[in-house]
C-alpha cells in the first residue's frame, strides 16, 4: 500500500444517506481494507456511509466537497476548504 493516498470529492445523497463513491481504479481499491463498517465495494465503487454526527461535525450535505486519506493507516475523512470558496 502507498504511504499516503489523497483524494477530494463530492458527497452524494443516495437512499436518504450521505456517502461517498470512490473509484477503485482511482484509489479505493487501496482505501477499501480500510472501510470495515462503514464502507462496502459495489460495482466499480467503493462506497463509504457518512454517519449523520459525523455529517454535522464537518459540516457537510449532498454536493459537499471533501478529502479522503490514509494518513497514519486510517481512513479519515476531512471537509474540503473548497466549500467555503
Amino acid at each position: 500500500m502507498p504511504d499516503y493516498l489523497s483524494i477530494e470529492g463530492p458527497v452524494e445523497l443516495e437512499e436518504g444517506r450521505l456517502t461517498i463513491r470512490i473509484p477503485l481504479h482511482e484509489g479505493g481499491d487501496i482505501l477499501a481494507p480500510l472501510t470495515k463498517g462503514i464502507g462496502q465495494v459495489e460495482g466499480d465503487d467503493l462506497v463509504v456511509v457518512i454517519q449523520p454526527w459525523l455529517a454535522e461535525k464537518l459540516r457537510i450535505g449532498p454536493n459537499s466537497l471533501v478529502i479522503i486519506d490514509n494518513a497514519e493507516g486510517k481512513f479519515r475523512v476531512t471537509r474540503s476548504a473548497a466549500n467555503d470558496e
